[in-house]
């Protein structure tokens, strides 16, 4: 069954949230005698991670209200390689989008992944976040570590949750041809926190 990796490779060097070196992942690695020990500090939403409502909304839900069923399901890969910009209302009506639909959005972000964090990457407009909604769809997921940028009060945040719309950064989909999939998403299992780091497989089989 051929399956693809579409998770961020975790390192002391990657690319983190506007390059910020605070939040770059650390690793303490002991060794006594023969005994390795690594203990590892890592920001919740370094590389590929999910984000829970608490991300945005100060009563928002934590992680453990996203249940792993939510997380292994089909899902549709979406070719928006032509956005500029953004992701607009207009870009999305181009394709076929259904309630209960899981999107992972595929844009020239994919093409350009590198350890640098990239200040202009494309992003989920509030007017395609409102056109997800209206079409209710159980999650969006993107090729970048943040589903918006340069949007005042991050409406695209705050209304995808408000809509219990599950919403998943940082996923790297270069190598997916646009289509149909059986995703298992397997994010850590933490409770009280707003996101958990995810290993993000996509099965061409098993429909």
């Amino acid at each position: 069954m051929k399956f693809y990796d579409i998770s961020m490779t975790i390192h002391p060097e990657m690319q983190v949230w506007e390059n910020i070196q605070a939040i770059k992942p650390h690793f303490d690695r002991n060794t006594s005698g023969y005994v390795t020990s690594t203990t590892m500090e890592l920001n919740l939403h370094s590389g590929t991670h999910i984000d829970a409502p608490l991300h945005m909304l100060n009563d928002g839900d934590t992680f453990e209200s996203i249940s792993l069923e939510k997380l292994i399901r089909k899902v549709k890969v979406l070719d928006l390689t032509n956005a500029k910009d953004g992701i607009s209302r207009t870009d999305l009506e181009a394709h076929s989008i259904f309630e209960d639909d899981f999107l992972l959005l595929k844009t020239k972000n994919s093409s350009f992944a590198k350890n640098e964090f990239d200040f202009d990457f494309i992003y989920l407009k509030e007017d395609g976040a409102d056109y997800l909604i209206q079409k209710q769809v159980a999650g969006v997921g993107i090729d970048t570590l943040g589903i918006e940028r340069s949007q005042e009060g991050n409406p695209t945040h705050r209304k995808l949750f408000t809509e219990e719309i599950i919403i998943m950064e940082g996923l790297r989909l270069a190598e997916v041809t646009p289509g149909e999939y059986l995703m298992v998403a397997a994010p850590l299992k933490l409770i009280d926190t707003e996101a958990a780091p995810a290993r993000v497989l996509l099965f061409e089989e098993g429909l």
